[in-house]
């Protein structure tokens, strides 16, 4: 009897000591595998996302998507990219300490290129539309535009209402407001891939009319331009410019103090006048 019960009882302890080890061994283990995923966890600092800033400084340049937009972005006698837009875009980069890289984009994948960072900004007379805003980080406005009806002079008289439009055919460029606008009107069109293409349609006779942005038309149409046989009508909204940047990039903050600089020193203004879009300016 009593071997039975010593048996029992050294049964019991051994029992005991290997739940005791088990739970150590366990306890071990996952003490073991918590280091290791510690370990693997980068530090706070190393996944905090690199700023759009930093990332422009670190590459050396500022990529500015465009198209080609007299007054705001077009090329000289010699091929260089000028405009009000682009001698804002090269002192902004300047003002970063950054190189500037024109590259002219489809206007419509404007969004694509932007966060697929082929392009850093889009600054082209950019109306700050709903959109817009909804996609990207943009400026404050700094010129006021519209939209107008451009069609060849001597049928100005006939187009001198939105309901005088109805039966024209337009040339529009494709993902800009001008058109959001003849959408909005249900007006026949068709897109193309700039302002600049759209007056030519208009002047070869391919399409009725266009619609583009009121400082392209103040530039580029009328007595002592290049479409001197065509004019501007039927004003069809009021809208605002602005820069755009990857949501949540801090260039925009970057450039809204630049503005506020070169406007209140009077740059802003020389330059508007250069191009004779002063009457646009917005404060800043």
């Amino acid at each position: 009897m009593k071997k039975l019960i010593y048996l029992l009882l050294a049964l019991s302890m051994t029992a005991l000591l290997l739940v005791g080890c088990g739970s150590s061994t366990a306890a071990a283990d996952d003490t073991g595998d918590a280091a290791d995923t510690s370990a693997q966890e980068p530090a706070g600092e190393d996944t905090a996302a690199q700023s759009d800033m930093d990332y422009v400084k670190e590459k050396g340049v500022l990529v500015v998507g465009i198209t080609e937009f007299e007054p705001m972005d077009y090329k000289d006698a010699d091929g260089n990219w000028i405009g009000f837009d682009a001698d804002m875009a090269k002192a902004f980069a300047e003002s970063l300490g950054v190189d500037v890289e024109f590259t002219v984009i489809d206007w419509d994948n404007k969004i694509l290129e932007l966060d697929g960072k082929t392009i850093d900004c889009v600054w082209n007379g950019m109306t700050l539309t709903e959109d817009v805003l909804a996609a990207m980080e943009c400026s404050n406005a700094y010129c006021n535009n519209a939209q107008v009806v451009i069609v060849p002079a001597d049928k100005a008289d006939q187009y001198q209402t939105v309901e005088s439009l109805a039966d024209l055919n337009f040339a529009v460029e494709t993902g800009s407001a001008g058109e959001a606008e003849v959408s909005a009107l249900n007006l026949s069109y068709t897109p193309v891939v700039d302002q600049a293409t759209a007056l030519m349609e208009v002047a070869a006779g391919t399409c009725d009319a266009a619609v583009i942005d009121s400082l392209m038309a103040a530039a580029m149409v009328g007595e002592g331009t290049g479409y001197a046989d065509l004019t501007y009508t039927v004003g069809l909204n009021s809208e605002e410019y602005g820069v755009g940047f990857r949501k949540g990039s801090d260039l925009a903050e970057a450039l809204n103090q630049f503005f506020a600089t070169i406007y209140a020193d009077g740059t802003m203004a020389s330059l508007a006048e250069t191009y004779g879009v002063q009457a646009a300016l917005i404060e800043q």
